[in-house]
Formats: structure tokens, sequence, C-alpha cells
């Protein structure tokens, strides 16, 4: 544990309500994990914690790292998005933990889908920016209808000038950690000075000079994301996108091939910036700087996390000016940079089978290492979601595998599997 961490355990003794305010990637999640772990009881069959939050993402991520923590106790999410009738099947043998999206808590506290009483410990993660988006009333009715909570816990990366009535708050503790020097990334920033004409070409030489480093781009608009998308297509280099206006499921599958190694370019909105753990990121793109610094911070804190030196690039124009970009700012050239970088290791593979199906990431290795003949080296970062799971394969191998395995049953049953595009 940090010190953030070892702070936030120890305030958070004898059910005491507390605020924590740590910055992006500083390990927030476990430090709320910890005391809520604590708090649960082994002989309570209902819900005893419930986690907000503003994003899916976030939700399924929090549920990762809960699972990982290899305790005896049931954990669900909830989200939009996701399938309601696995959601209220996956609530009728109650979790010990539930983590959700406020909209869809809302939803299953209206249909009597669980019983909030039991519920003594709410966590409510990112509360500012889920506050920003909106989800004001819905977080006010689920704090109206826990009426047995001991505990409070709210983190954010970001200080508020007021917190809600609604949380409930009582004579709480403020756990802040964001002037300590010590949890700051070392993040060197660079403008990549260029005019509007060209801004898109020197994108393009930028990632060319960056390499096949794991690569953020942030931009403004969602239009933005998509354009760039097309461009490097149209390149030829690997990349995924991420903004509000995807599907879910084609969200999900763009972070998870970020995370395999199936592509180290991902093209997103601010919708990235907090929240998500994305590790080991290099280098920061801003194709477009946001208006606000505080903006700014977030991105930047989706790189160099836990001390790790990384880079900032800021495309800019002589007509731009902000504030919190400071003059004397090194500037980087990216003239002449044109080699594509190189393919990635990985190609995520598709196979139609998950949870539902009594598949698990054991069965998968042992299927694609018997019957498809791979080498361990050869299988990557595996994700079994509900009735679907992808598996990163070395990107040398996939052809011969899928036509191997064309024939081949997947725990009995015959299963579909496809590179996942």
């Amino acid at each position: 544990m940090n010190q953030m961490q070892k702070s936030t355990y120890k305030t958070t003794e004898n059910n005491q309500d507390v605020v924590l305010l740590s910055p992006t990637g500083s390990g927030k999640t476990l430090a709320f994990l910890f005391p809520v772990l604590r708090n649960l009881k082994k002989d309570v069959s209902e819900i005893q914690a419930l986690i907000l939050v503003p994003a899916r993402e976030l939700a399924l991520q929090i549920e990762q790292v809960f699972k990982s923590m290899g305790t005896d106790f049931k954990v669900s999410v909830c989200y939009g998005g996701h399938d309601k009738k696995i959601e209220v099947n996956n609530l009728i043998e109650a979790p010990a933990v539930l983590i959700g999206t406020p909209g869809r808590v809302v939803y299953h506290l209206r249909n009597s889908n669980f019983d909030p009483k039991t519920i003594q410990t709410l966590v409510l993660d990112e509360f500012d920016k889920a506050l920003e988006l909106g989800f004001h009333e819905d977080m006010e009715f689920i704090s109206n209808s826990l009426k047995g909570l001991s505990q409070r816990i709210l983190t954010s990366a970001t200080a508020m000038d007021e917190i809600p009535k609604f949380t409930g708050l009582q004579n709480e503790k403020l756990v802040d950690f964001l002037k300590l020097s010590e949890v700051k990334p070392d993040i060197q920033l660079r403008k990549v000075m260029t005019i509007s004409e060209e801004k898109l070409d020197t994108l393009f030489n930028l990632i060319c000079k960056i390499g096949n480093k794991r690569t953020l781009i942030f931009c403004n608009h969602r239009e933005a994301v998509d354009r760039i998308s097309e461009l490097l297509r149209e390149k030829g280099i690997d990349r995924e996108t991420f903004h509000g206006g995807m599907e879910q499921d084609e969200r999900e599958r763009a972070l998870l091939k970020f995370r395999n190694d199936s592509a180290r370019i991902l093209i997103t909105t601010d919708l990235a910036s907090r929240g998500l753990d994305v590790p080991e990121v290099e280098s920061i793109v801003h194709y477009q700087l946001p208006p606000k610094e505080d903006a700014f911070i977030h991105r930047n804190g989706r790189t160099a996390r836990m001390n790790a030196k990384g880079f900032a690039y800021l495309i800019m124009t002589t007509e731009e000016n902000f504030p919190f970009i400071k003059n004397n700012t090194p500037e980087e050239s990216v003239a002449g940079f044109n080699k594509i970088p190189e393919k990635t290791p990985f190609q995520t593979v598709y196979i139609s089978a998950g949870k539902k199906d009594k598949v698990n990431k054991v069965d998968i290795v042992g299927y694609l290492i018997k019957k498809g003949q791979l080498r361990k080296e050869d299988i990557g970062l595996i994700e079994v979601k509900d009735t679907t799971s992808y598996v990163a394969v070395s990107r040398n191998k996939v052809k011969t595998l899928l036509d191997t395995l064309s024939a081949e049953k997947l725990k009995g049953k015959k299963v579909k599997m496809e590179v996942a595009y």
C-alpha cells in the first residue's frame, strides 16, 4: 500500500465518513476497496456495499480489481447497455458488493431487484464527475433509499467547492493528497507547432516519431476522433477509437484491444481522461487542447502513472494561446518522420462463449494449447465476459489457429472464432 492508501485505511476505521482527494493514477480504487472489504461480513447473504461510478468502463475495472484481490465475496456490476436479465439473475443470489452506474442502480431499486436495507457502505467514486454528467437526481434517489448506511466514502481527483447534502456525510474527514509532490507524475511537455491546414499531417509525422509506444490521442470532439481514425486506417496504422457516441460493446472492445497490445494507439475524447486504468501509457498527444486546465491535467494523468516518466505532446498553431501552457515549453520537431510504426505483437480473437457457458480463462488456455497447438508465449491477455471471450494471440499465429480450430469444440460445444475488428 502507498501512503495515500494507508492514510485512507486508517481514517476510515470505525465507520468514519471520508472524502478522499488524490490524483488520477495514484491508486484510489484499492484505497476504497480495502475499507469496503474490512466492513464485509461472511454471514450476510444480501448486498453489503454499493459502489457508484459515472462510467460503465470504470464499473468493470473496479470489478476486475476486486476479483484480483482473491476474496470469497461475490461482486456484481450493473450499467446501462448491459443485459438487464443477466443483471437481475446475478442479483437473485445477492453479491456482497454491487458496482454500478446511477441510472441502472435506480432501475433495479425501482423494480425491487435487490434489498437496499442491508447496504452499510456507500462509495461514490469520481463523485464530482458523476455530478458533472447529470447524475444528481439518480444519486439523490439512491442515497435516500439506503436507510441502513453506516459509512460513506467519496473519492475524486479534484476538490469541489461544495458537496451536495444528499450524500449524507456526517462529521466527515478529508484525506487530501492532491498537493503532495510524491504522487505527481514526471511528465515532460513538448509543443509540436503546425498550421491548421497541416494538423493531420503533423499528427501522422508525430506518430511515426513516437513509434510503437502505447499512445493516447485526445480530441475535444467525437468528429475529430473519427476523422483521425480514418486517416490512420488509410495509412495502415493499427488504432482504436473511444468516445460516447459508440455502442457500449464497441467501447469495451476498443479498451480491451488497447490493453492487450493488439493496438498501441487509442484516439479518444475526454471520456478516457479519468477513472480508466490504462497501464503503461508512455505518450499523450493533445490533438486539440481542452479549454480548461483541469481537463488538461486529467488527460496527462493517463501517463506516467505512479511516478513513472512520460511525454505529453501539444499540437498547436501560433494563433492558439492557453494560459496553462508556459511560453517556454520546449518544441519538438517532427519534420521528415514518415516511417509507419511496426505492427503490434498481438491480434485479438473473439470466441462465442463466456461465463454463462461455464467457460473460464483456464479452459481457453487449454483449448488454445492442446487443440490450437499454440505455445504459452503465443497467448496474451484473456478477458471472459458473460457470453463472449477475447484473447490476444501472436499476430503471426492467428490465421493458422483459426484454420486449426474451425472444426474443434470448446468444452464440448462448437464455438465461433474470428479476428475481433
